[in-house]
């Protein structure tokens, strides 16, 4: 592929990634959540200027080879309980799964159902007064607020039963007029057995459905208008990407930072790295990842704020912490978000309105931030209305000083993401923390010292580093069914009408057949409820192991590849000292407000160092690096900093 552009769409910024000829190169531009096709757009038109310098985004979808998209809207979504209000319909023999699903998680439950659940039973829907109490169920979920429903029953035979209302549904509430309600079935998206794991990625795909299909679809139109060569490629969290068509929304949740973790592995092998412990903070949340021996940590039945669901999703915890998360006094003691801010109207400093206090307003008081050099030079930040912000939300409840306040929002900011780190992964005297993302670099060395962490490495693409990731993922679709009788002949048959959806998925995915790859195994539990897999060959058999199996399913997985392997290797070694760009004023910790050097890392060649306190500085990141650490450029032109022992 000669040119490809990635973009990964965050709460505050959205970063364009742009490979050309292999050739990579960057760019942002603020996230307008009103209308995320806006802020698509603008990137188009300014991926545009840094390849022809100019905007021409007519001549770039001409010539474009591949558009991935990835997104943290799901994710935002989540954390901050913003969606529509969900209406459930479940089996009356289930009385009890309401609290089983809020068991996992009473707040998301609130925010997403609350009270709004209706016990249907299993004989009613299959008499001849279903069509009645179908519609009694519908109308008095819609009256309690409900704009989206969600039916899951339970049972060997929960299939026929939602089938069963489906057809009540399509009866009584036509799709073509106004009033119809969207329902989705449980087993319309997955044939988990497990009735709360099934109900709540039901749940959960039901709430990010809207917001992510209306701006994929107006997208993905504006972008055929152009006569695109290819379609739009959404990057999911299961590490692969597929047209918007293809795709379900919970498989975005959390897509953007898997993006992440497919560079971190990608840095960890550049390196040689065992083991890498990675903070992507963005605008509104830090994503929180590892990787062991070259491995990012995936489970089969993945996990939305810790709430288990039915698909494979990458273990990626995020935290509601980022650079536009809001600083508030509780019980006077900061507290961190999980509120945010956003592009719109911003951190106070933006000018754009914003009144809140954020740690990027702190960060440009205590002079790490120059206000014109800010964004590539692209942002002029306002020091009157960050100074207004922080004082009267932390400064004054404190009862302290301004430069008391900013130093007690860096170890507040610092203390959260650090007890996230312990919470979320397992780290070891051999750890290197990986800080990317807009506002990853910029406390990347306190998050370290007070996680206990010595060595912290930052992407040269750091404020694009997710964009950057996802710029190798295949094409895929995924598929799995249950096999109530595990024979080699119903073994055949399923495989049978899983290759057919496939190669029509892969059809309209742009791919014939004999163009991707086929991938089939057989999960269950063995007698002791433990997870077995076996691999299926050209002539599958069901293997002698799974005899006596329970919830046996076949999976298959379609993919074209599109990765490349590079056996490239790099390295940390010091050679001059480097050069600094001038001095900026900046609180510390020790010392109050002192000149300390400023490094720009367009000027930094393979081999300079220099040791703290200083400032590192691109177009799109800054890092501060504390007294007691010292920073060495690699031959590829990342950054390995380390703390004196």
């Amino acid at each position: 592929m000669s040119l490809q552009i990635n973009i990964d769409n965050g709460g505050t910024l959205t970063d364009i990634c742009i490979n050309q000829e292999g050739v990579v190169k960057k760019t942002k531009v603020l996230t307008t959540p009103y209308d995320l096709s806006k802020c698509f757009f603008e990137g188009l038109q300014k991926a545009s200027e840094v390849i022809y310098n100019e905007k021409n985004v007519a001549r770039l979808l001409e010539e474009v080879d591949l558009i991935r998209y990835s997104t943290t809207q799901g994710t935002n979504a989540i954390c901050e309980r913003k969606g529509p209000r969900l209406g459930l319909i479940i089996d009356a023999a289930s009385r009890d799964l309401p609290v089983r699903l809020a068991e996992q998680d009473p707040e998301v439950f609130e925010a997403l159902v609350a009270d709004r659940v209706v016990f249907l039973d299993a004989g009613v829907v299959k008499g001849v007064e279903a069509d009645v109490e179908i519609v009694k169920a519908i109308n008095q979920l819609t009256a309690a607020g409900a704009n989206r429903l969600v039916v899951s029953f339970g049972g060997a035979d929960f299939v026929d039963l939602e089938n069963r209302f489906k057809r009540v549904v399509l009866r009584k509430y036509p799709r073509h007029l106004l009033g119809a309600v969207p329902v989705l079935y449980g087993s319309d998206l997955i044939m988990d057995r497990d009735e709360a794991r099934r109900t709540w990625t039901a749940l959960i795909n039901s709430f990010l459905h809207p917001a992510t299909e209306a701006f994929l679809f107006n997208a993905e139109n504006r972008l055929r208008a152009f006569r695109t060569k290819n379609p739009l490629l959404i990057f999911r969290n299961d590490g692969d990407a597929s047209r918007v068509a293809k795709t379900v929304a919970i498989k975005t949740y959390s897509s953007g930072p898997r993006g992440g973790m497919e560079g971190m592995k990608s840095f960890a092998k550049l390196y040689g790295m065992k083991d890498v412990v990675a903070i992507d903070v963005g605008g509104t949340t830090t994503d929180i990842g590892q990787c062991m021996d070259g491995k990012v940590r995936e489970t089969r039945r993945g996990h939305v704020e810790g709430i288990s669901v039915s698909f494979p999703l990458s273990e990626i915890m995020s935290a509601g912490a980022g650079g536009s998360s809001i600083f508030k006094v509780v019980n006077n003691r900061i507290a961190i978000g999980p509120e945010s801010v956003g592009a719109v109207p911003g951190p106070a400093a933006f000018g754009r309105g914003g009144k809140e206090a954020t740690i990027t307003d702190a960060s440009l008081l205590c002079g790490i931030f120059d206000p014109a050099s800010y964004f590539g030079g692209g942002m002029a930040l306002d020091l009157d209305r960050a100074a207004t912000a922080v004082m009267v939300n932390i400064a004054q409840p404190l009862g302290v000083e301004l430069d008391e306040a900013l130093l007690q929002m860096e170890h507040a900011y610092e203390d959260k993401i650090a007890v996230e780190l312990h919470r979320f992964t397992k780290i070891s005297e051999d750890t290197t923390l990986l800080a990317f993302g807009g506002a990853g670099p910029l406390n990347a060395c306190g998050v370290a010292e007070k996680a206990g962490i010595d060595t912290v490495a930052v992407p040269q693409l750091a404020a694009v580093f997710s964009a950057y990731g996802i710029g190798s993922c295949d094409i895929s679709q995924r598929y799995s069914v249950s096999l109530d009788a595990c024979s080699d002949e119903t073994l055949a048959e399923a495989l049978a009408g899983l290759k057919v959806k496939a190669s029509r998925d892969m059809f309209a995915e742009g791919v014939a057949e004999g163009d991707y790859q086929i991938h089939a195994r057989l999960v269950a539990e063995n007698a002791d409820g433990e997870e077995i897999a076996a691999q299926l060959d050209a002539s599958p058999t069901v293997p002698a192991s799974f005899a006596k199996a329970r919830n046996v399913e076949l999976e298959l997985t379609a993919v074209k590849p599109l990765r490349e392997e590079v056996g490239k290797a790099a390295t940390f070694t010091e050679g001059a000292a480097a050069v600094a760009d001038g001095v900026r004023n900046v609180l510390t910790r020790s010392q109050g407000r002192i000149d300390v050097p400023v490094y720009k890392v367009a000027q930094m060649k393979a081999g300079d160092h220099a040791a703290g306190p200083a400032i590192i500085e691109e177009d799109y990141f800054t890092c501060r690096v504390l007294d007691g650490w010292s920073f060495v450029i690699s031959d590829a032109g990342d950054i390995l900093l380390k703390r004196k022992s």
